[in-house]
C-alpha cells in the first residue's frame, strides 16, 4: 500500500510492517499504539522503525492512518469527559442533601 508519512510517500506491507518491528522492544506506552503481533508499541516507536524517519518529522495520526488502512489494531487516547462545575448554590444544596417530599 501506498501511504505518504512526512511528505515522503513508502510503499507499506503488513508483512513489511511485522517484519520490521519483529525483535523491536515496545516502549513504555504513552497512549495512542498499536497493536502488532501480540505487542503493543507507541505510534510514534512504529512510524520511526518503518519510515527511519525522527520522530519529529511525523505525526501519530499519520502513522495511525497508515496502520488502520493495512490491518492493524490501533487505540487512541479516550478524550476526558467535560468536568460538570456546580454552582456554589448548587453545591450546598448538595451537601444538605435533596428535600424530602410528603
Amino acid at each position: 500500500m501506498r501511504c505518504v508519512i512526512a511528505r515522503f510517500p513508502f510503499e507499506l506491507t503488513k508483512s513489511g510492517v511485522l517484519e520490521s518491528m519483529k525483535g523491536i522492544k515496545p516502549e513504555p506506552d504513552t497512549g495512542e499504539s498499536v497493536t502488532i503481533g501480540r505487542r503493543h508499541y507507541p505510534v510514534k516507536q512504529v512510524g520511526q522503525v518503518i519510515t527511519r524517519q525522527d520522530r519529529r518529522d511525523f505525526t501519530a495520526a499519520e502513522v495511525l492512518r497508515a496502520m488502520t488502512q493495512l490491518g492493524f489494531t490501533c487505540r487512541t487516547v479516550p478524550t476526558a469527559a467535560p468536568v460538570r462545575t456546580l454552582s456554589p448554590m448548587q453545591h450546598a444544596s448538595a451537601m444538605l442533601g435533596t428535600p424530602v417530599s410528603v
